[in-house]
This record gives structure tokens, sequence and C-alpha cells, in this order.
């Protein structure tokens, strides 16, 4: 593959990835009351910077990222929370493309890293709308209450993932999953 082919395969992948994203989001399994959902939309954003690496990768996450602060329905408490929990937070899936060809890996790091952000964000700019029980436990901490909050839909997203993942690479289709078609 030529040098021109290939960066036109990479923008139509990574156009494409982003839409299916955007798609898949408007799809969840499960939404959370104060934002966050269990979706797919993760899914083509990792699968894209597996495919093409971190650069690349950075850049359609960053891209991810304007689509959900623009498309999410406004889940925000002013700018702190629209750069937390929307431009940093799908930004960092883009650091799943610092593991090349390896799926299972980048989604684990990708979904730690979003989580992290939510984690963080949600302790601190979220910490005032805190209730005094959640999942039937007494909240004393907005850093326990952001754990359990942000953890009840980023684990489920991450298991998701992962199956998803593991039946992809014991297929045929591990040569597009891994990148191994660009070489």
């Amino acid at each position: 593959m030529n040098n021109s082919h290939r960066k036109v395969r990479l923008l139509t992948e990574g156009a494409l990835c982003i839409a299916l994203a955007e798609v898949l989001s408007f799809l969840p399994l499960y939404k959370m009351p104060w934002g966050g959902s269990v979706d797919l939309a993760m899914l083509p954003i990792i699968l894209f910077c597996v495919r093409w690496g971190f650069a690349p990768g950075m850049v359609v996450s960053f891209a991810h990222a304007v689509f959900q602060m623009l498309f999410e329905g406004g889940i925000a408490i002013g700018w702190q929370s629209i750069v937390g929990d929307f431009l940093l937070a799908y930004t960092v899936l883009g650091l799943a493309g610092l593991f090349k060809g390896k799926f299972v890996p980048a989604a684990v790091v990708a979904c730690f890293a979003r989580f992290l952000v939510h984690y963080v964000v949600g302790a601190t700019i979220w910490a005032e709308y805190m209730p005094e029980t959640f999942f039937s436990m007494t909240m004393t901490t907005p850093w326990f209450y952001s754990a359990l909050y942000n953890g009840a839909y980023m684990l489920p997203d991450l298991l998701i993932l992962l199956v998803i993942g593991v039946i992809l690479l014991n297929t045929p289709a591990k040569k597009y999953v891994t990148g191994q078609d660009l070489a």
C-alpha cells in the first residue's frame, strides 16, 4: 500500500469509526441519572487506536470527545465539567494506541484512563451533588461516591468491550482488529 493510499485509508477509517461511535452512543444499554452510560461507543474508537497507533488514535479520540460534548445532551455543570467529563475523558481513549495490535491491554488502559478522569471530576466538581445514599450505602465522601458511580457504568463497559474483543480476536477478523492488514 503506497503512502497516499494509506493516508486516505487512515482518514476514512477514522471518520467511519467516529461516526459509528456517535451512533452507538445514542443506543445505550443502560444510562446513569447524572451522565454516563453502558454502551458500545468506545469499541470503534479503541479498534481504530489498536489498528493505527497512538498519534492517529489521539486525534480520532479528541474528535470523538468533541462530538460527545456536543451531542450528549448538556449533562455538565460548568466549563470544568465540560473539559473534564467530555474533552479529557474521551480523549484519553487514544491511549489505547500505545498498545498497537493488542486489543485487550489497549481496552483496559483506555477504560481505566477514562474512569480516572471521570472519578476525579466526579469527586471534585460533582461533589456537591452527592446523595446521602447510593446503592443502599451511606455516602460519606465524594471520592467513594465517585468511584461507585463511575464504576457502575465503566466496569460493565470494559467487560463488554473485552468480551467482544476476545471474540473478534478468535475469528478471521483478528487481522483487521490488530491492524495486520495494514502491513
